[in-house]
């Protein structure tokens, strides 16, 4: 990540600084070691899965105007938009560069799938956000774009890492995706506050962003009711009253235990596939990492 540029120089360093908990790496180091046995493609593809990880974080905060990431300034914040797109767009074309270097092609087809289908995820959700139509297929699509397919690119990466078996990096895949769209249902979980989970309460109403248990609430409720809670997300969600109401109609619809029933369902076939594996220290770590993913606080 080092430049001769000073200030963008300056930039990586801070975001360096501030990382997360790097779980996309750990799911391509488990499913490399599931699959075979951990190679320098393997750290070529936990590199890469990070930095357009990285990458695409710096471009959602700036989507989002959001000012603040796990409680730290976002880049856009310190430097602007303009300079945060740059930033964002240098990840990326580094992590390309990364995989072509070291002639890892199928790593960079893997991971290239992954950031094309974010796009078109956030900007179906930006189309479909206008008129708040998001019906429960719709939602599925978004988040098996947005969220699930980098965590799908991690596992399949991990596993073409260590084997040359197509369809043992595709049941990777598919164990990913699966895992992604239960980790996009456990961060739903989060905008309602079942618990003290270290976010703020209503932030995904207040933007307008048409969750699961919003969307089951929604069907459950009559014309007139529907029509109210439209209105507030609409017109009135800057509002803490009116959005308390919204996170009161879901909670008292059912629509937070629909939602982790879902979760908990694709959390479930994730490990039916990883159970076709045979038993070992890292399938239980992966195992362990999975239940980790679905059931954190924050």
């Amino acid at each position: 990540m080092r430049s001769p540029v000073p200030l963008l120089d300056k930039i990586t360093y801070y975001i360096v600084r501030r990382k997360g908990k790097q779980v996309r790496p750990m799911f391509v180091f488990l499913s490399a070691k599931l699959c075979g046995t951990i190679s320098e493609s393997s750290f070529i593809a936990a590199s890469l899965v990070e930095l357009l990880h990285t990458a695409s974080l710096v471009h959602d905060d700036v989507v989002d105007d959001s000012y603040e990431r796990r409680g730290i300034f976002s880049i856009n914040a310190l430097w602007k938009n303009k300079i945060a797109v740059l930033v964002g767009d240098f990840l990326f074309s580094r992590g390309m560069l990364l995989a072509l270097e070291n002639k890892q092609y199928q790593l960079l087809e893997i991971v290239s799938n992954a950031v094309k289908a974010l796009s078109e995820g956030e900007l179906l959700q930006i189309e479909k956000a206008r008129r708040l139509d998001i019906k429960e297929d719709i939602y599925f699509e978004i988040i098996r774009q947005k969220t699930a397919s980098l965590i799908a690119s991690a596992c399949s990466a991990g596993a073409a890492s260590s084997t040359d078996d197509e369809k043992v990096i595709e049941k990777m895949r598919l164990f990913g995706e699966k895992i992604g769209i239960a980790f996009q249902i456990r961060d739903d979980l989060f905008d309602f506050g079942s618990e003290d989970v270290g976010k703020p309460l209503g932030i995904d109403i207040q933007e307008q962003k048409m969750t699961l248990p919003l969307i089951f609430a929604l069907q459950q409720a009559d014309r007139a009711e529907r029509r109210k809670v439209f209105n507030i997300i609409k017109r009135h969600n800057k509002k803490p009253e009116k959005v308390k109401e919204v996170i009161d109609f879901v909670r008292n619809s059912g629509g937070l235990d629909y939602a982790r029933e879902a979760m908990y369902r694709y959390r479930k076939e994730a490990f039916e596939i990883l159970h076709t594996f045979s038993h070992s220290e890292t399938r239980q770590s992966m195992e362990d990492l999975v239940t980790f993913v679905t059931e954190r606080k924050r």
